[in-house]
């Protein structure tokens, strides 16, 4: 398989109390967080191009727009489905949006790098 636009992901969860702004810190409400929203999100990209990296090949994020459109209480189904949009080189940019049953919850994209996941760790090293 080769990185190629159309790519996608799909996952499920349901908003548990550790999902919470409350729990993660970002505010004090018992809804789901945005950061929380936005790593399920980069759960799906990862997903979506699985099959087609190189087994020594892993993506880092670079860049995020991430519009929160409404609160899932704890308890909500929420869908995530993550599409790759573009391929320019290495960079990869993925379409993301998020549902649950009565309405959408986050729309935005996400830019990945495709690296080499030994040269990037060893530059961690350094």
């Amino acid at each position: 398989m080769t990185l190629t636009p159309g790519l996608r992901a799909r996952l499920v969860t349901m908003v548990e109390r550790s999902d919470t702004a409350a729990k993660v810190g970002s505010g004090d409400v018992p809804v789901l967080a945005t950061p929380r929203l936005l790593a399920l999100a980069e759960q799906a990209t990862l997903q979506a191009v699985a099959g087609a990296l190189d087994p020594a090949q892993t993506s880092v994020g670079t860049k995020v727009a991430l519009e929160h459109l409404a609160a899932s209480p704890v308890g909500t189904h929420v869908e995530i489905t993550a599409e790759l949009v573009e391929v320019d080189g290495r960079r990869l940019v993925f379409a993301f949006t998020a549902h649950d049953r009565h309405t959408a919850v986050a729309t935005g994209t996400i830019e990945r790098m495709v690296v080499d996941r030994r040269r990037f760790l060893a530059k961690l090293t350094r």
